[in-house]
This record gives structure tokens, C-alpha cells and sequence, in this order.
């Protein structure tokens, strides 16, 4: 029932699945509505509530806070939406909402209360809707006329005291957002396009909008657990091959704290999504990883995405009196430590003191994150549970394992009841970035073979053999000639594009 793992080049043992998504557990405790002119606030991670389940371009589903490793004076933070992007699930590709306000909140001085709000606003044009194409030819650029669907974006921040805005400024104004990754014909490459969507603003803040590989790594299968806690697939990353839609903020770390002496933040994003009486309510709400999937019964589950940190103390219960480590003993057997868990409430709700706890703090559910702690040049996956104190629950960075950290805290690692459980996905399927946006290129939708040859025959000829009937089958439509040959093609029935590059037909 366990599999190896290893902190610090030392055998470790593992739980695995069974609670890979448990995680979190250790911080939660969450509710209230949020109030933020100019909108008002109402009811994340991976489709972790009833309600946002059915609206994805709304969902949340992950929150990274870090000081950035190539510019320590910054802090990075990241948030992702649209959970389990199926890579080819066009012709309808993966956009930003246009009826919803993106979100990053920042608490200050530790009070539960944003001081700060950086707002993401979206656009989308189309430039010929007598097509069913997401692009039209190749994408070259973000400017690209074949580019069909287009997204583009403002930043508001807004500055608050006791949660009314003093001041609003425009840190940025139609800057592009990278398209979703539709394939290699279209988009050969999408390194290229994701580069160009990195802007600058002139107030020293680096933006980045668009597709990314879903940095999160898990076996989710905890949720079969019920099902004879079967152990046997331990170890499979479930979110392998599947995109999010990212948002990407770096900030100098002088302008998102309070001052040099209070370096402490707290970190969360929302999302509003605008109601038929053109009212924005929250639907979304995501700081600590998991919170709403595992801490939270059902029944407070969309109240806990409509709630603001500064009324958490009403799902206390959640964090303290856990049920998690309750279903672990009776699947597995590992006694659940004892309750009251304040254990929980210190590290996860307030921050661990002398590292991330700001003074007077207000328990509540945030990433809190101490911007004076410079990064280290080799991360731990198991962050401050292994002496990083540059990492989770210090914030968290994309390869923080925060999967077997929460497991470890909630099953009692910090009274007394050291454990090495966890779920046997040590680190993301691709590799993370060294610089911003720091997040891996998103997955392909479509990732087919190239043919060889540089002909409209060599292209007919190797679709033809691949398709019911043969190459009778196959109908030449149109073509054109020379080193940009392209045409499309009658295959069983269907219309199939291709365009010759260097040499290769793609299609």
C-alpha cells in the first residue's frame, strides 16, 4: 500500500493517491463577500465546488506566489483558470471570459483585507465569423491576420482602505494574450507567440496572459478512494497533458509590500463574473492549494468562493476538527492526531511564526508570503518541512510538491507524528521556465505526424493510406505552389488544411 519517496536522499514512505488532493487540508477556514467598488462580490482550484464545476471560464484552480529567482527585488504570482483544457478541443478554443473580472488580492499588514486588487479585463474580436477556423493559415505573430480569435487586456490596480478604493490607475491597456496552442501547423512556433504576449508595463510591472501547461502535479485519484482503497495506481500525474489559461504578474517586491519592515504579504485571487442586471458577484475564490476540494464539506463549498478571507472564522470547524485524516484512519489505519487541530490553524491560516506570520494577524485563508526571503538556487520540493524556507507554505512555487507537504501536516508531521505519506508525483510532467512567465509551454492540440516530402502528392499520398478506402478517397480541392505551398484536401468525407514549411507538409 505504499510506494517510495524521498526528502533529502532519504527513504521515504508514501500513501499515495488516496490523498493526493487532500493536500490543502491543512489550510482552510474560510467565508464572507467580498466588497470591492466597482463591483460588488457573491456564488477553486480543479472543479472543486458545485456550483463553478459548470463554469469554467470562471473556475480558479490555482494561486503561486514566489519571489522571482532571476529578480529577486520582484515577486511573481500566478493564477490559473479553465481546469483540464483539453488540448484539441477546438474548433472553440480556450479564452478569457469577457463578463468577468480576474482578480489578485493583496493583504498588506495581515488584517484579512485586500489593500491592493490588480484587475484583468478582456477583449475578443474575430475577424471573419464566416468561417468556423480559429486561424486561418499559419500564426506567425500575435498580430497575424490568420490569427482569427483575438484576446486583449487592461490591468486596473486599485488601493483600498478598510476595503473602500482611494485610488485607480491603469497599469496596462490592449496588450495581447497568447492564443491557445491549436497545433504545429498552425502555430509552428508557440514559444514565439508566448514571448510576445510578455509586456512590460511602464510602472516596472511584467504581465503574461494566455495558455500554459498546467503546472500542477497530482494523482487526483484520491476521489476513487472509496472504491476498496486500491493503491495499485499510485504514482500518475492526472493533470499530464492538460493546459489552464494563466495569468502571470511580476511586481517590484517595494510596491506590493506595506514597508521594508512589514515584508509580509497575503496573496489570493477572485473571480466576478457580471449578472443579468449587470451587477459583478464573485464566483470564484482560491488562495491556499485545495482548500474548497477537501477541507470544505459540500455544504459550504460555493459559499467558501463567494467569501472574503476577512470572514473565515466561520468555517474554523473545517480546518480544526478536519475530516480527512478521519477517512485516512478508517481506509488505511494511520491514527488521525487529535483534535482540536490548532496545529493546522497556526501554519496554514496564520503563517508559520518567525517566517511568514505577519504581526497582528487575523487567521484567515491566504498564501502569505515573505518577500525578504531571497530565493535559493535548489528549491526542495517538500519546501519548509525540509529546512527551504523559501518555499511552501512560505508562499508557493511552481515545483513546490505541495500534495505530500499538506498530507504530512494534516496527518501530524508538526505534533509529534512524523510521516513521509504522500502521492508519489514528485514534480510536473514538463519542465518550469527560469524566467517570467516561468509556467511550461501548454500541450498541442493537435501533435500528428509530419509527411515527408515537399508535393501536393507527397501530402495526398500519405493522408489516402491512413484513411478508410485509400488514397481513392482522397480529393486534391485546392492548392498553390512554391516554398508556402498550402491547399486543402477531401479526406473520407472531410476538409483537411495543410501548408508546406522547410520542407514538410503539415497538416
Amino acid at each position: 500500500m505504499t510506494t517510495p519517496t524521498s526528502r533529502s536522499g532519504s527513504g521515504r514512505r508514501s500513501i499515495a493517491s488516496l490523498i493526493c488532493a487532500s493536500l490543502a487540508a491543512g489550510g482552510l477556514a474560510a467565508a464572507g463577500v467580498t466588497v470591492l467598488e466597482p463591483g460588488a462580490a457573491s456564488a477553486s482550484s480543479h472543479r472543486e465546488a458545485p456550483l463553478i464545476s459548470g463554469q469554467p471560464q470562471f473556475d480558479n484552480t490555482d494561486v503561486y506566489a514566489f519571489v522571482s529567482p532571476d529578480k529577486p527585488d520582484t515577486t511573481t504570482v500566478i493564477a490559473n483558470w479553465i481546469p483540464f483544457e483539453e488540448p484539441a478541443g477546438g474548433p472553440n478554443f480556450f479564452t478569457f471570459s469577457e463578463d468577468a473580472q480576474y482578480d489578485i488580492r493583496v493583504d498588506q499588514d495581515g488584517d484579512a483585507r485586500e489593500d491592493l486588487v490588480f484587475r484583468y479585463t478582456f477583449d475578443t474580436k474575430t475577424k471573419n465569423d464566416k468561417t468556423f477556423l480559429y486561424n486561418t493559415g499559419v500564426v506567425e505573430s500575435l498580430d497575424d491576420p490568420d490569427l482569427n480569435i483575438t484576446q486583449t487586456y487592461d490591468i486596473d490596480l486599485f488601493k483600498l482602505k478598510n476595503r473602500r478604493v482611494v485610488s485607480k490607475t491603469k497599469l496596462a491597456d490592449d496588450v495581447w494574450v497568447a492564443p491557445s496552442n491549436v497545433g504545429k501547423a498552425s502555430m509552428p512556433n508557440f514559444r514565439k507567440l508566448r514571448d510576445e504576449a510578455v509586456y512590460k508595463t511602464a510602472s516596472g510591472v511584467t504581465t503574461y496572459a494566455g495558455q500554459a501547461d498546467d503546472p500542477f502535479f497530482l494523482d487526483l485519484r484520491v476521489f476513487d478512494l472509496l472504491y476498496g482503497g486500491d493503491l495499485s495506481e499510485v504514482g500518475r500525474d492526472t493533470l499530464k497533458g492538460y493546459n489552464v489559461n494563466s495569468i502571470a504578474l511580476q511586481v517590484p517586491s517595494a510596491a506590493l509590500v506595506q514597508s521594508k519592515d512589514q515584508p509580509i504579504v497575503g496573496i489570493w485571487s477572485t473571480t466576478q463574473r457580471v449578472g443579468a442586471d449587470g451587477q459583478y458577484r464573485q464566483v470564484s475564490r482560491l488562495g491556499m492549494p485545495l482548500v474548497n476540494e477537501v477541507v470544505n464539506p459540500i455544504g459550504d463549498k460555493d459559499k467558501f468562493n463567494a467569501s472574503s478571507p476577512s470572514d473565515d472564522a466561520q468555517f474554523l470547524k473545517n480546518v480544526t476538527e478536519p475530516e480527512l485524516p478521519k477517512l485516512i484512519e478508517a481506509i488505511y489505519k494511520i491514527p488521525a492526531p487529535k483534535e482540536p487541530r490548532n496545529d493546522l490553524v497556526d501554519v496554514f491560516l496564520k503563517g508559520v511564526e518567525g517566517l511568514n506570520q505577519p504581526p497582528r494577524v487575523t487567521p484567515s485563508e491566504q498564501l502569505r508570503l515573505n518577500t525578504s526571503i531571497k530565493p535559493t538556487k535548489k528549491p526542495k520540493r517538500l519546501g519548509v518541512l525540509d529546512g527551504d524556507n523559501q518555499g511552501f507554505p512560505n508562499g508557493r512555487r511552481l515545483t513546490d510538491d505541495v500534495i505530500d507537504i499538506a498530507l504530512q501536516v494534516v496527518e501530524g508531521e508538526l505534533v509529534d507524528a512524523p510521516n513521509d505519506l504522500g502521492d508519489a508525483v514528485n514534480k510536473n510532467d514538463k519542465k518550469f521556465g527560469h524566467s517570467f512567465p516561468y509556467v511550461g509551454l501548454p500541450t498541442a492540440g493537435s501533435r500528428g505526424k509530419t509527411v515527408k516530402g515537399n508535393t501536393t502528392n507527397s501530402v495526398r499520398s500519405a493522408i489516402g493510406t491512413g484513411v478508410e478506402g485509400g488514397s481513392d478517397d482522397t480529393t486534391l480541392i485546392a492548392a498553390s505552389a512554391g516554398a508556402g505551398a498550402a491547399g486543402v484536401l477531401l479526406v473520407g468525407g472531410g476538409l483537411l488544411w495543410w501548408r508546406r514549411r522547410n520542407d514538410r507538409a503539415y497538416y
